[in-house]
Protein backbone atom coordinates (compact mmCIF):
# COMPACT_ATOMS: atom_id res chain seq x y z
CA UNK A 1 0.00 0.00 0.00
CA UNK A 2 2.80 2.69 0.95
CA UNK A 3 4.28 1.56 -2.92
CA UNK A 4 0.83 2.04 -4.38
CA UNK A 5 1.00 5.95 -2.67
CA UNK A 6 3.82 6.57 -3.32
CA UNK A 7 4.66 5.14 -6.85
CA UNK A 8 2.32 7.93 -8.53
CA UNK A 9 4.77 10.83 -7.31
CA UNK A 10 7.89 9.16 -7.94
CA UNK A 11 6.32 8.47 -11.86
CA UNK A 12 5.42 12.05 -12.55
CA UNK A 13 8.89 13.61 -11.04
CA UNK A 14 11.67 11.04 -12.56
CA UNK A 15 9.26 9.11 -15.37
CA UNK A 16 7.72 5.69 -15.65
CA UNK A 17 10.91 4.19 -15.97
CA UNK A 18 12.42 5.74 -13.26
CA UNK A 19 9.49 4.56 -10.80
CA UNK A 20 10.20 0.74 -11.85
CA UNK A 21 13.97 1.36 -11.46
CA UNK A 22 13.23 2.37 -7.66
CA UNK A 23 10.90 -0.79 -7.65
CA UNK A 24 12.98 -2.85 -8.92
CA UNK A 25 15.85 -2.18 -6.36
CA UNK A 26 13.97 -3.03 -3.17
CA UNK A 27 12.41 -6.17 -4.64
CA UNK A 28 15.92 -6.98 -5.33
CA UNK A 29 17.36 -6.49 -1.92
CA UNK A 30 13.90 -7.60 -0.19
CA UNK A 31 14.08 -11.04 -2.47
CA UNK A 32 17.72 -11.25 -0.89
CA UNK A 33 16.76 -10.85 2.85
CA UNK A 34 14.19 -13.09 2.65
CA UNK A 35 16.53 -15.99 0.79
CA UNK A 36 19.33 -15.43 3.44
CA UNK A 37 17.29 -14.74 6.42
CA UNK A 38 18.57 -15.55 10.03
CA UNK A 39 15.88 -14.47 12.09
CA UNK A 40 12.43 -13.28 11.82
CA UNK A 41 12.92 -9.07 11.70
CA UNK A 42 14.98 -9.87 8.59
CA UNK A 43 12.08 -11.88 6.99
CA UNK A 44 9.65 -9.06 7.47
CA UNK A 45 12.05 -6.40 6.33
CA UNK A 46 12.08 -8.88 3.08
CA UNK A 47 8.72 -8.74 2.80
CA UNK A 48 8.09 -4.63 3.19
CA UNK A 49 10.32 -4.21 0.74
CA UNK A 50 8.77 -6.68 -1.64
CA UNK A 51 5.85 -4.93 -0.87
CA UNK A 52 6.98 -1.83 -1.42
CA UNK A 53 7.65 -3.18 -5.37
CA UNK A 54 4.88 -4.59 -5.95
CA UNK A 55 2.34 -1.67 -4.78
CA UNK A 56 4.26 0.54 -7.01
CA UNK A 57 4.85 -2.08 -10.15
CA UNK A 58 1.35 -2.29 -10.32
CA UNK A 59 0.64 1.28 -10.57
CA UNK A 60 3.25 1.88 -13.05
CA UNK A 61 3.45 -0.92 -15.44
CA UNK A 62 -0.78 -0.51 -16.78
CA UNK A 63 -0.24 3.29 -17.30
CA UNK A 64 3.44 2.97 -18.69
CA UNK A 65 1.84 -0.05 -21.39
CA UNK A 66 -1.51 2.26 -22.07
CA UNK A 67 1.07 5.63 -22.94
CA UNK A 68 3.42 3.91 -24.98
CA UNK A 69 0.74 1.23 -27.11
CA UNK A 70 -0.93 2.08 -30.08
CA UNK A 71 -4.54 2.27 -30.03
CA UNK A 72 -5.12 -1.27 -31.63
CA UNK A 73 -2.56 -3.18 -29.44
CA UNK A 74 -3.31 -1.23 -25.99
CA UNK A 75 -5.53 -3.92 -24.74
CA UNK A 76 -3.87 -6.30 -25.85
CA UNK A 77 -0.56 -5.18 -24.26
CA UNK A 78 -2.33 -4.70 -21.03
CA UNK A 79 -3.71 -7.99 -20.94
CA UNK A 80 -0.14 -9.05 -21.23
CA UNK A 81 0.73 -7.28 -17.92
CA UNK A 82 -1.91 -9.61 -16.06
CA UNK A 83 -0.65 -12.56 -18.31
CA UNK A 84 2.59 -12.23 -16.52
CA UNK A 85 1.26 -11.97 -12.79
CA UNK A 86 -0.67 -15.30 -13.68
CA UNK A 87 2.22 -16.76 -15.18
CA UNK A 88 4.46 -15.89 -11.85
CA UNK A 89 1.40 -17.12 -9.67
CA UNK A 90 1.52 -20.79 -12.22
CA UNK A 91 5.56 -21.09 -11.52
CA UNK A 92 5.22 -19.94 -7.82
CA UNK A 93 3.01 -22.74 -7.20
CA UNK A 94 4.94 -24.80 -9.10
CA UNK A 95 8.82 -24.17 -7.63
CA UNK A 96 6.74 -24.32 -4.27
CA UNK A 97 6.21 -27.98 -5.11
CA UNK A 98 9.67 -28.69 -6.24
CA UNK A 99 12.22 -26.51 -3.99
CA UNK A 100 12.55 -25.17 -0.52
CA UNK A 101 11.31 -22.09 0.58
CA UNK A 102 14.57 -20.20 0.41
CA UNK A 103 15.36 -21.60 -2.79
CA UNK A 104 11.84 -19.86 -3.84
CA UNK A 105 13.03 -16.95 -2.85
CA UNK A 106 16.53 -16.61 -4.85
CA UNK A 107 14.15 -17.54 -7.75
CA UNK A 108 12.05 -14.55 -7.08
CA UNK A 109 15.26 -12.38 -7.87
CA UNK A 110 15.17 -13.59 -11.44
CA UNK A 111 11.91 -11.51 -12.40
CA UNK A 112 13.52 -8.36 -10.57
CA UNK A 113 17.12 -8.93 -11.77
CA UNK A 114 15.50 -9.24 -15.67
CA UNK A 115 13.22 -5.88 -15.16
CA UNK A 116 16.54 -3.54 -14.12
CA UNK A 117 18.14 -4.91 -17.42
CA UNK A 118 15.40 -4.18 -19.81
CA UNK A 119 15.09 -0.79 -18.21
CA UNK A 120 17.87 -0.13 -19.55
CA UNK A 121 17.07 -0.48 -23.03
CA UNK A 122 13.30 0.18 -23.57
CA UNK A 123 12.51 3.86 -24.41
CA UNK A 124 10.64 6.26 -21.62
CA UNK A 125 7.56 7.47 -22.27
CA UNK A 126 6.62 9.64 -25.17
CA UNK A 127 3.79 10.78 -23.61
CA UNK A 128 5.68 12.18 -19.88
CA UNK A 129 8.23 13.44 -22.16
CA UNK A 130 6.26 15.63 -23.70
CA UNK A 131 4.63 16.42 -20.19
CA UNK A 132 7.55 17.93 -19.05
CA UNK A 133 8.56 19.35 -22.07
CA UNK A 134 11.57 17.24 -23.28
CA UNK A 135 10.52 17.57 -27.27
CA UNK A 136 13.49 16.09 -28.76
CA UNK A 137 13.61 13.04 -26.32
CA UNK A 138 9.74 13.13 -26.61
CA UNK A 139 10.30 12.64 -30.90
CA UNK A 140 12.81 10.12 -30.55
CA UNK A 141 10.78 7.74 -27.65
CA UNK A 142 7.78 7.87 -30.21
CA UNK A 143 10.23 7.16 -33.28
CA UNK A 144 11.28 4.32 -31.22
CA UNK A 145 8.10 2.68 -30.22
CA UNK A 146 7.06 3.29 -33.75
CA UNK A 147 9.51 2.11 -35.97
CA UNK A 148 12.04 4.33 -38.16
CA UNK A 149 9.75 4.56 -41.38
CA UNK A 150 6.41 4.93 -39.45
CA UNK A 151 4.36 7.97 -39.87
CA UNK A 152 4.05 9.24 -36.83
CA UNK A 153 2.75 13.02 -37.23
CA UNK A 154 -1.01 12.68 -36.53
CA UNK A 155 -0.07 10.66 -33.01
CA UNK A 156 2.80 13.28 -32.19
CA UNK A 157 0.19 16.37 -32.62
CA UNK A 158 -2.33 14.65 -30.96
CA UNK A 159 -0.19 14.07 -27.21
CA UNK A 160 1.24 17.53 -27.71
CA UNK A 161 -2.46 19.08 -27.98
CA UNK A 162 -3.40 17.42 -25.00
CA UNK A 163 -0.46 18.04 -23.30
CA UNK A 164 -0.98 21.92 -24.14
CA UNK A 165 -4.34 22.22 -23.28
CA UNK A 166 -3.53 20.44 -19.98
CA UNK A 167 -0.32 22.86 -19.30
CA UNK A 168 -3.05 25.89 -19.97
CA UNK A 169 -5.53 25.46 -17.45
CA UNK A 170 -4.45 26.83 -13.62
CA UNK A 171 -1.61 24.09 -11.88
CA UNK A 172 -3.71 20.85 -10.70
CA UNK A 173 -5.04 20.56 -6.70
CA UNK A 174 -6.29 17.53 -5.14
CA UNK A 175 -9.32 19.64 -4.85
CA UNK A 176 -9.91 19.75 -8.14
CA UNK A 177 -10.89 15.95 -8.52
CA UNK A 178 -14.20 17.13 -7.40
CA UNK A 179 -14.68 18.73 -10.88
CA UNK A 180 -16.51 16.60 -13.47
CA UNK A 181 -13.87 15.93 -15.92
CA UNK A 182 -11.37 14.33 -13.20
CA UNK A 183 -14.53 13.05 -10.69
CA UNK A 184 -15.69 10.52 -13.31
CA UNK A 185 -13.04 8.89 -14.72
CA UNK A 186 -11.59 8.62 -11.41
CA UNK A 187 -14.36 7.15 -10.09
CA UNK A 188 -14.83 4.59 -12.53
CA UNK A 189 -11.20 3.85 -12.38
CA UNK A 190 -11.60 3.20 -8.40
CA UNK A 191 -14.98 2.04 -8.60
CA UNK A 192 -13.51 -1.07 -11.25
CA UNK A 193 -10.53 -1.60 -8.70
CA UNK A 194 -12.62 -1.78 -6.00
CA UNK A 195 -15.54 -4.66 -7.27
CA UNK A 196 -12.41 -6.42 -8.68
CA UNK A 197 -11.42 -7.25 -5.04
CA UNK A 198 -14.67 -7.36 -3.13
CA UNK A 199 -15.96 -10.11 -5.82
CA UNK A 200 -14.15 -11.86 -3.67
CA UNK A 201 -11.52 -13.05 -5.40
CA UNK A 202 -8.68 -13.65 -2.52
CA UNK A 203 -11.24 -15.53 -0.82
CA UNK A 204 -12.19 -18.65 -3.59
CA UNK A 205 -8.72 -18.76 -3.67
CA UNK A 206 -7.88 -18.95 -0.11
CA UNK A 207 -10.93 -21.29 0.47
CA UNK A 208 -10.46 -23.53 -2.71
CA UNK A 209 -7.90 -25.71 -0.62
CA UNK A 210 -11.47 -26.81 1.29
CA UNK A 211 -13.15 -26.69 -1.56
CA UNK A 212 -10.91 -29.01 -3.12
CA UNK A 213 -10.57 -31.30 -0.20
CA UNK A 214 -14.15 -31.95 -0.04
CA UNK A 215 -14.54 -32.87 -4.16
CA UNK A 216 -12.14 -35.94 -3.40
CA UNK A 217 -9.01 -33.92 -4.78
CA UNK A 218 -6.16 -34.95 -1.85
CA UNK A 219 -3.63 -32.42 -2.95
CA UNK A 220 -4.68 -29.03 -2.60
CA UNK A 221 -1.21 -28.19 -3.54
CA UNK A 222 -1.86 -29.55 -7.17
CA UNK A 223 -5.09 -27.99 -7.26
CA UNK A 224 -3.44 -24.72 -6.85
CA UNK A 225 -1.14 -25.36 -9.53
CA UNK A 226 -3.88 -26.59 -11.87
CA UNK A 227 -5.86 -22.84 -10.66
CA UNK A 228 -2.82 -21.19 -11.83
CA UNK A 229 -2.87 -22.77 -15.10
CA UNK A 230 -6.63 -22.29 -16.04
CA UNK A 231 -5.91 -18.80 -15.24
CA UNK A 232 -2.57 -18.24 -17.84
CA UNK A 233 -4.63 -20.15 -20.27
CA UNK A 234 -7.90 -17.96 -20.23
CA UNK A 235 -5.66 -14.75 -19.44
CA UNK A 236 -3.81 -15.46 -22.73
CA UNK A 237 -7.15 -15.87 -24.61
CA UNK A 238 -8.39 -12.52 -23.21
CA UNK A 239 -5.07 -10.61 -24.48
CA UNK A 240 -6.02 -12.26 -28.05
CA UNK A 241 -9.77 -11.45 -27.89
CA UNK A 242 -9.41 -7.75 -25.84
CA UNK A 243 -8.84 -5.25 -28.82
CA UNK A 244 -11.85 -7.20 -31.10
CA UNK A 245 -14.69 -7.68 -28.38
CA UNK A 246 -13.78 -4.39 -26.42
CA UNK A 247 -13.76 -3.70 -22.82
CA UNK A 248 -17.25 -3.69 -21.72
CA UNK A 249 -18.32 -6.55 -23.20
CA UNK A 250 -15.65 -8.81 -21.69
CA UNK A 251 -16.47 -7.29 -17.81
CA UNK A 252 -19.85 -7.78 -18.18
CA UNK A 253 -19.53 -11.25 -19.14
CA UNK A 254 -16.77 -12.20 -16.56
CA UNK A 255 -18.95 -10.03 -13.66
CA UNK A 256 -21.99 -11.74 -14.83
CA UNK A 257 -20.25 -15.50 -15.28
CA UNK A 258 -18.66 -14.69 -11.55
CA UNK A 259 -22.44 -13.78 -10.10
CA UNK A 260 -23.35 -17.27 -11.15
CA UNK A 261 -20.81 -19.08 -9.64
CA UNK A 262 -20.75 -17.42 -6.76
CA UNK A 263 -24.31 -18.39 -6.24
CA UNK A 264 -23.97 -21.68 -7.39
CA UNK A 265 -20.98 -22.24 -4.45
CA UNK A 266 -22.92 -20.69 -1.77
CA UNK A 267 -25.93 -22.55 -2.68
CA UNK A 268 -23.52 -25.86 -3.10
CA UNK A 269 -22.33 -25.00 0.64
CA UNK A 270 -26.03 -24.22 1.69
CA UNK A 271 -27.05 -27.65 0.98
CA UNK A 272 -24.69 -29.72 1.76
CA UNK A 273 -25.33 -27.98 5.64
CA UNK A 274 -28.78 -28.96 5.23
CA UNK A 275 -28.47 -32.64 3.65
CA UNK A 276 -26.96 -35.56 5.62
CA UNK A 277 -24.12 -37.58 3.08
CA UNK A 278 -22.56 -40.19 4.11
CA UNK A 279 -19.41 -39.19 2.63
CA UNK A 280 -17.54 -36.17 2.30
CA UNK A 281 -17.64 -35.78 -1.45
CA UNK A 282 -21.12 -35.49 -2.31
CA UNK A 283 -23.08 -33.51 -5.20
CA UNK A 284 -22.82 -30.38 -3.72
CA UNK A 285 -18.77 -30.14 -3.16
CA UNK A 286 -18.76 -30.98 -6.78
CA UNK A 287 -20.98 -28.26 -7.79
CA UNK A 288 -18.66 -26.03 -5.59
CA UNK A 289 -15.62 -26.97 -7.44
CA UNK A 290 -17.43 -26.86 -10.79
CA UNK A 291 -18.77 -23.22 -9.72
CA UNK A 292 -15.13 -22.46 -8.23
CA UNK A 293 -13.44 -23.12 -11.70
CA UNK A 294 -15.71 -21.36 -13.71
CA UNK A 295 -15.06 -18.60 -11.55
CA UNK A 296 -11.63 -18.50 -12.15
CA UNK A 297 -12.55 -18.67 -16.07
CA UNK A 298 -14.75 -15.85 -15.71
CA UNK A 299 -12.43 -13.84 -13.56
CA UNK A 300 -9.85 -13.93 -15.92
CA UNK A 301 -11.97 -13.45 -19.40
CA UNK A 302 -12.09 -9.64 -17.79
CA UNK A 303 -12.41 -8.49 -14.36
CA UNK A 304 -8.68 -9.52 -13.54
CA UNK A 305 -6.96 -7.40 -16.34
CA UNK A 306 -9.41 -4.75 -17.41
CA UNK A 307 -10.08 -2.88 -14.58
CA UNK A 308 -5.79 -1.75 -14.78
CA UNK A 309 -6.18 -1.30 -18.06
CA UNK A 310 -8.88 1.38 -17.95
CA UNK A 311 -7.67 3.02 -15.18
CA UNK A 312 -4.20 4.07 -17.44
CA UNK A 313 -6.58 4.65 -19.95
CA UNK A 314 -9.03 7.25 -18.82
CA UNK A 315 -7.29 9.21 -16.18
CA UNK A 316 -5.94 12.90 -17.89
CA UNK A 317 -2.48 13.02 -17.91
CA UNK A 318 -2.11 15.44 -15.33
CA UNK A 319 -4.27 13.81 -12.73
CA UNK A 320 -3.06 10.15 -13.73
CA UNK A 321 0.05 10.04 -11.08
CA UNK A 322 -2.47 10.95 -7.95
CA UNK A 323 -5.51 9.03 -9.19
CA UNK A 324 -3.96 6.26 -10.56
CA UNK A 325 -1.90 6.29 -7.28
CA UNK A 326 -5.25 6.33 -5.25
CA UNK A 327 -7.31 4.26 -7.29
CA UNK A 328 -4.18 1.77 -6.78
CA UNK A 329 -4.57 2.40 -2.90
CA UNK A 330 -7.86 1.44 -2.39
CA UNK A 331 -7.62 -1.62 -4.86
CA UNK A 332 -4.67 -2.50 -2.01
CA UNK A 333 -6.66 -1.89 0.63
CA UNK A 334 -9.42 -3.43 -0.06
CA UNK A 335 -7.84 -6.19 -0.89
CA UNK A 336 -6.43 -6.47 2.44
CA UNK A 337 -10.11 -6.23 3.70
CA UNK A 338 -11.39 -9.13 2.25
CA UNK A 339 -8.58 -11.01 3.51
CA UNK A 340 -9.07 -10.23 7.06
CA UNK A 341 -12.81 -10.22 6.82
CA UNK A 342 -13.29 -13.84 4.70
CA UNK A 343 -12.60 -16.12 7.92
CA UNK A 344 -14.74 -13.94 9.92
CA UNK A 345 -17.55 -14.08 6.97
CA UNK A 346 -16.91 -17.95 7.05
CA UNK A 347 -17.32 -19.01 10.51
CA UNK A 348 -20.73 -16.62 10.50
CA UNK A 349 -21.96 -18.51 6.89
CA UNK A 350 -20.34 -20.21 4.44
CA UNK A 351 -23.52 -19.59 2.06
CA UNK A 352 -23.91 -16.26 3.08
CA UNK A 353 -20.25 -15.76 2.83
CA UNK A 354 -20.39 -16.17 -1.32
CA UNK A 355 -23.91 -14.93 -1.64
CA UNK A 356 -22.65 -11.58 -0.67
CA UNK A 357 -19.69 -11.81 -3.16
CA UNK A 358 -22.31 -12.72 -5.58
CA UNK A 359 -24.31 -9.89 -4.73
CA UNK A 360 -20.90 -7.55 -5.29
CA UNK A 361 -20.48 -9.32 -8.85
CA UNK A 362 -23.95 -8.52 -10.16
CA UNK A 363 -23.92 -4.57 -9.31
CA UNK A 364 -20.43 -4.81 -11.21
CA UNK A 365 -22.42 -5.72 -14.05
CA UNK A 366 -24.96 -2.81 -13.57
CA UNK A 367 -21.51 -0.34 -13.16
CA UNK A 368 -20.19 -1.43 -16.32
CA UNK A 369 -23.60 -1.10 -17.87
CA UNK A 370 -24.05 2.50 -16.64
CA UNK A 371 -20.35 4.44 -16.29
CA UNK A 372 -17.87 2.37 -17.61
CA UNK A 373 -16.96 3.86 -21.67
CA UNK A 374 -15.97 1.95 -24.34
CA UNK A 375 -11.99 2.61 -24.74
CA UNK A 376 -11.38 0.21 -27.50
CA UNK A 377 -9.82 1.99 -30.78
CA UNK A 378 -9.46 5.30 -29.38
CA UNK A 379 -6.44 7.41 -28.35
CA UNK A 380 -5.95 8.13 -24.92
CA UNK A 381 -6.34 11.65 -25.63
CA UNK A 382 -9.72 10.92 -27.39
CA UNK A 383 -11.19 8.95 -24.24
CA UNK A 384 -9.87 11.83 -21.95
CA UNK A 385 -11.03 14.49 -24.07
CA UNK A 386 -14.96 12.40 -23.60
CA UNK A 387 -15.22 13.74 -19.86
CA UNK A 388 -14.30 17.48 -20.65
Amino acid sequence: MVGAIASGKIADCIGRKGALIVAAIPSIVGWLAIAFTKNALLLYVGRLLTGFAMGAISFTVPVYIAEIAPKHLRGALGTVNQLSITIGIMLAYLFGLLVSWRLLAVIGLVPSVLLLIGLCIIPESPRWLAKIGRESDFEASLRALRGPDADISVEEDEIKTAVEANQQQTRFKISDLIERRYALPLTIGIGLLLLQQLSGINAIMFYGTYIFKSAGVSSSKVANLGLGAIQVVMTAFTAWLMDKAGRRLLLMISAGGMAICLFLVGLAFFLETHVTAASDETPYSILALTGVLVYIVSFSLGIGAIPWIIMSEILPVNVKDVGGSIATLINWLSSFAVTMTVNLLLEWSTSGTFWIYALVAAFTVLFVALWVPETKGRTLEEIQSSFQ
